[in-house]
């Protein structure tokens, strides 16, 4: 099936049941519909099985805290309050698939976490699909973006009732879209996400407010895209593959677009104007045919040198299925210098949904992610490495194993915006064969020690505790 990825026969009856609420209103479901702003008792990470089976395991699975690469930021450093925000999509306990909303933070003066609190409770809902992002306005404000599901149930849009404050949220508002990224610039919010027409179809939508979102645009319609977007100085970048024929287990290709004017015109990267909505598969916004190579491309990461230049971080397979038919499944760095882009290998690993990241530090580039193979050695994720590159991405050496001998797989290594060195990259784990319990991780800047967040809370306020 086309959208096989987006849709899955057990949505297929829960949109039966949420028909005709959706047919008499959206607003119902506006936060009185579940209790919201309720504290949970510690920090259970939401797992999750793509239905879809193979010879070696499934398409994607195990702890989905802090997937997908297509919902960014997941978590925000703010030095004027002192800490790391963060969301994730939690559950209710190990024994259940019941997606919550999750908000929290880590205080990097008492070095503790308080109890997650539930932003929204996606009652029925049991996939990370629906998994948020978030951003901190200039008033200090904190806004979730909840994921939406195609035209099925709508996304939501969350404001905190005070500026660094986690205690309670109101809903503001509810639009279609689906893996939200947002973006605090120019004192107005900007969101790049996806709506599903015959294809997934990407839009920019600007708000001064966070209410009002009458500014969308269309910036691609080529079959189906995903996205990475990342904001520079006062420019906002957004890369993206295409789906041939609406596939997306066909993902491939690679294009870059730019803005510095709130989305009115849009660049290339070498700045020639270039008109949106794209629409043709050969354009100027192409970084590289990878289609002609019949490889398939999977996202990960975008971030930018000392120049502002882009760097993405992106997987680059031979099959969309897991196991060795996709091998090599190549970790790749593409960066734009000398009016080119530079495309280098960092290393392999076993499955297309392994998820990091990438920094650009003082000591050099480094990507952490699980690039070494986990106790399901071609399921999603593994065991984390922590690779650095001295020569501008040209080669690459794994520096050290930042996870080792871990009873299940970890997943989806996430980077804050303007991460602090205690709280540098975050992640989940869970038993990628499986149903499991799934725990969130964080690591410090060296990728020297770890953390585990408390799974079960009887104190307001705990420690983290050091696992390695």
């Amino acid at each position: 099936m086309a959208f096989s990825h987006l849709i899955t026969d057990k949505e297929v009856m829960f949109r039966k049941a949420l028909l005709t609420l959706v047919l008499v209103s959206v607003t119902a479901f506006t936060c009185d519909t579940f209790p919201q702003n309720l504290k949970a008792d510690g920090y259970k990470g939401i797992w999750f099985s793509f239905d879809e089976k193979f010879e070696y395991g499934y398409k994607f699975s195990g702890g989905l805290g802090t997937y997908s690469p297509q919902h960014r930021p997941l978590a925000i450093y703010s030095p004027e309050a002192g800490k790391t925000f963060f969301v994730y999509g939690g559950t209710t306990s190990d024994k259940e698939r019941h997606l919550q909303i999750m908000v929290s933070y880590f205080d990097h003066r008492t070095r503790t976490v308080p109890k997650p609190v539930i932003v929204y409770d996606k009652q029925g809902v049991s996939e990370p699909h629906d998994n948020a992002s978030m951003a901190i306005d200039e008033d200090g404000y904190i806004w979730i973006f909840v994921s939406g599901r195609l035209r099925t149930r709508p996304g939501l849009i969350f404001r905190s009732h005070r500026p660094y404050s986690i205690e309670s949220f109101e809903q503001v508002t509810t639009m279609e879209m689906t893996f939200p990224q947002s973006w605090c610039l120019n004192s107005n919010l900007m969101m790049v996400f996806i709506r599903v027409r015959l294809a997934p179809e990407l839009y920019l939508a600007i708000s001064p407010d966070g209410r009002e979102w009458g500014n969308v645009k269309r910036l691609a319609s080529m079959g189906g895209n995903f996205h990475a977007t990342g904001i520079h100085g006062n420019r906002l970048f957004v890369v993206f593959n295409f789906h041939p024929e609406g596939n997306l287990d066909g993902r491939t290709n690679l294009y870059l677009i730019q803005t510095d004017d709130m989305g009115e015109t849009w660049k290339t990267v070498d700045d020639k104007v270039i008109k949106t909505p794209l629409t043709d598969v050969q354009n100027e916004a192409l970084i590289r045919d990878f289609r002609k190579e019949n490889k398939r491309v999977y996202l990960i990461d975008l971030s930018f040198d000392r120049e502002g230049n882009p760097v993405i971080l992106a997987i680059i397979s031979n099959s969309f299925r897991p196991g060795p038919e996709g091998d090599p499944r190549e970790w790749m760095v593409i960066n734009w210098k000398n009016n080119r882009w530079n495309f280098n290998k960092v290393c392999e690993s076993t499955h297309n949904y392994d998820g990091g990241v990438f920094y650009l530090r003082d000591d050099g580039w480094c990507v952490i992610g699980p690039t070494e193979p986990g106790p399901s050695k071609y399921g999603t994720g593994g065991e984390i490495g922590l690779w650095v590159s001295m020569d501008e991405g040209l080669t690459w050496t794994k520096e050290r194993d930042v996870t080792r001998n871990s009873p299940v797989n970890n997943s989806y290594v996430r980077r804050p915006v303007a991460a602090h060195r205690d709280f540098y990259a975050f992640w989940a784990d869970g038993d990628a064969d499986k149903m499991s319990r799934s725990r969130l991780y964080f690591t410090n800047e060296k990728c020297s020690k770890v953390w585990v967040l408390p799974y079960d809370m009887k104190r307001e306020n705990q420690r983290p505790v050091r696992v390695r």
